[in-house]
């Protein structure tokens, strides 16, 4: 008798429990998982602005697209190994479902690896063409050293969670994730005020933090629940990382492209700054600043989606298309709802979020009210395309995945990132932001209406085939 006649799935709790609770269940840790992630680099930001000032807060903004590399791996092994899973489990083939999980493991650490090495190889050529300038580089170099030898534990702590969330233990993977953020508060503090080391201080606090979460997410691997991850699970094998990066490819291709216009950004905003009243070092501090804090609220937007993945998934593979569009509507209701309110923050209360991470120049200021304002104004619609991008990755459709996740990155924003600045200086880059949102969010919507009426049709035929049986 094969797994398929052993599982039932209709009998599964993704198939059963209300959609409320379980949405709430599954989301929550994830959201804070993700807000984790977000926080190890603000609380960095906040430390640097107020021991090292404007040119550290620079310094981690030049070092940020190294980290959204490491982010983009464990997104790739990690959300594409549990939406496998979960898609396998749904269709009642266990043992395919461990050694998808056992597998994404391991080419997570192989990655961690090879990130480490070729960071340490390249450090200063890395930096340069991040936009690091003469007087940002020592600081940059200093930190991004320091901080690369966690790179490893940063990539399998983050995938490992995403498995174990699949697996059914949301709470776990959330406590992996907490425990580290709460110590690299704790360490940043003492490493950088209390022995006085500086951004090394936070480097150092960053690192230690990312290996005390690494060490509780593998603690939980070896002992899965759903399945038992043997140890020929974890042999490398190339035909199930096409199967893992397939499903993951959506949310690693989000974060590369975010890493390409945050590159792009730096590089155009000291070119362009260095010809304002602002000056080169003005816009890459202020800028590497806002993104992080616009980090948060995407964090807790892909949270929610993330949520909603093992629902999503385990519903479509077990053809329940009815349950699957209920969650994505819930799913993308909560997030519009947050969008609106993290939109009058941004509009309303800029400097004041500023000034959380140090001060600055009258221009410093000026500089981040106008960024925020302008660049971020419809962030109020910012919440559809993660969710689309990750509603697609969910339900297998991997192709529609990534292009949902490249459309307002890449498609959009990069080219006016670039285009907008040679008729309107540096403004251009801040009016580059909300252009490139609305056109996301309308090809977003319009990808989703034709998604929606495929699988009415084929709930339709589900139908008709139990009405003749």
């Amino acid at each position: 008798m094969g797994d398929s006649d052993k599982f039932d799935a209709n009998s599964h709790p993704l198939a059963r429990a209300g959609l409320g609770g379980l949405l709430l269940k599954y989301a929550l840790p994830s959201i804070i998982a993700m807000l984790v992630g977000a926080l190890y680099n603000i609380v960095d930001q906040i430390f640097i602005g107020h021991s090292v000032g404007m040119l550290g807060n620079a310094a981690t903004n030049v070092a940020f697209p190294i980290g959204t590399i490491c982010m983009s791996l464990s997104l790739l092994l990690g959300v594409g190994g549990a939406s496998n899973f979960n898609l396998e489990m749904g269709r009642g083939n266990r043992e395919n479902a461990g050694v998808i999980a056992a597998g994404a493991v391991t080419f997570m650490g192989l990655s961690g690896l090879a990130v480490f090495v070729v960071v340490r190889l390249f450090l200063a050529r890395i930096l340069s063409a991040f936009g690091a300038t003469t007087e940002v580089m020592p600081y940059a170099l200093t930190y991004t050293s320091i901080v690369s030898l966690g790179m490893p534990f940063m990539i399998m702590s983050i995938g490992c969670t995403h498995l174990i969330r699949a697996d059914g233990s949301p709470r776990y993977s959330m406590v992996c994730n907490v425990t580290g953020a709460l110590m690299n508060v704790v360490l940043n503090s003492i490493l950088m005020f209390g022995f006085d080391m500086g951004i090394a201080g936070a480097a150092w606090g960053t690192v230690i933090s990312q290996f005390i979460s690494w060490a509780l997410a593998v603690r939980y691997i070896a002992r899965y629940r759903s399945v038992p991850l043997l140890k020929n699970y974890f042999i490398p094998r190339l035909s199930k990382l096409a199967a893992i990066s397939s499903l993951g490819a959506g949310s690693c291709v989000n974060q590369l492209s975010m890493m390409c216009v945050q590159v792009t950004l730096n590089n155009v905003l000291t070119h362009y700054g260095a010809l304002s009243v602002y000056g080169a070092n003005v816009p890459l501090a202020a800028a590497g600043i806002i993104t992080k804090v616009n980090m948060i609220f995407i964090a807790v937007v892909v949270g929610l989606s993330q949520g909603g993945q093992p629902i999503i998934g385990f519903n479509y593979g077990a053809r329940n298309y009815a349950r699957v569009k209920r969650t994505f509507r819930l799913v993308i209701s909560a997030s519009t709802g947050l969008s609106f309110v993290v939109f009058l923050c941004f509009q309303l209360f800029p400097s004041e979020i500023i000034s959380l991470f140090g001060g600055g120049s009258d221009e410093y200021y000026r500089f981040v009210e106008r960024y925020f304002r302008i660049f971020l104004f419809m962030t109020v619609a910012n919440g559809v395309q993660p969710v689309t991008a990750t509603f697609f990755t969910s339900i297998g459709k991997a192709t529609r995945g990534v292009f949902m996740s490249l459309t307002r990155q890449i498609l959009f924003l990069l080219p006016l990132v670039l285009i907008f600045p040679r008729f309107w200086g540096i403004d251009g880059v801040m009016y580059a932001g909300p252009v490139a949102d609305t056109a996301a969010v309308c090809l977003a919507a319009v990808f989703l209406f034709r998604e929606f009426r495929e699988m009415g049709a084929l709930e339709a035929a589900d139908a008709n085939l139990k009405s003749r049986a």
